[in-house]
């Protein structure tokens, strides 16, 4: 993040709209500072060189392909710009988006689906989060994954309680347990004990990081 404080953002979105809509958006906080705006793969990736930026907010699909171009700059901006952030843009909620996203960490990532941009906090808040090493992964994917388990016979999450279903789906969206026990009116601690029987039940070892933990989560929904 810059040292005035600012989170340096550049954008990219092909649907000229969309994008102007982003754009005035963006503008719009007073403490983001849009440096650029893309329309391609190409032209965000010099933009990207130019002004290394502290957070990237990209469509999941641009030309030349129309394909996974967000995912994939994503992926090598893990390894050629570790501290950037990532926040991709989707009109898909194929949980196999958000799982190839956060392949390589968790940390600095964020999947948001389009139709959910509209609420104004929703971006802002996102592009907040992963400027800081945070995630955030739009809840109707966390849906996504907790009912393709559901479906599934002998699915771990079976011996999982209802409600310590409700603490983890609230957990793969980053959550922390103080937020948790706010959504679902339960104190800290109540939180605690149920994180602490879910990663038990799911012969999962718990991290300190709360980023990894979303991750682990989200693969093993997947799984």
């Amino acid at each position: 993040m810059a040292a005035s404080g600012t989170t340096r953002v550049v954008l990219g979105e092909d649907h000229a709209l969309l994008r102007e809509g982003l754009a005035t958006l963006l503008r719009g906080a007073d403490d983001i500072e849009l440096i650029g705006v893309a329309e391609d793969l190409p032209s965000l990736e010099a933009l990207i060189a130019d002004h290394d930026p502290d957070v990237v907010v990209t469509d999941i699909r641009m030309p030349p392909t129309g394909t996974d171009e967000g995912i994939a700059l994503a992926g090598r901006l893990r390894a050629e710009h570790p501290a950037m952030g990532v926040v991709v843009l989707s009109q898909h909620d194929d949980p196999a988006y958000a799982l190839a996203l956060l392949e390589h960490g968790s940390e600095g990532r964020a999947y948001l689906l389009k139709e959910r941009i509209s609420q104004v906090g929703e971006l802002l808040a996102a592009v907040r989060e992963v400027a800081a090493g945070g995630s955030v992964i739009d809840p109707k994917v966390v849906e996504g994954l907790v009912s393709a388990n559901r479906r599934a016979p002998a699915s771990e999450l079976d011996r999982l309680t209802p409600r310590e279903r409700e603490v983890l789906a609230e957990m793969a969206t980053g959550k922390s347990n103080a937020a948790i026990a706010s959504t679902l009116v339960l104190s800290e601690r109540a939180v605690e004990k149920h994180t602490n029987s879910i990663f038990s039940k799911l012969g999962l070892t718990e991290e300190p990081d709360l980023n990894r933990r979303v991750k682990a989560v989200l693969v093993h929904l997947a799984a």
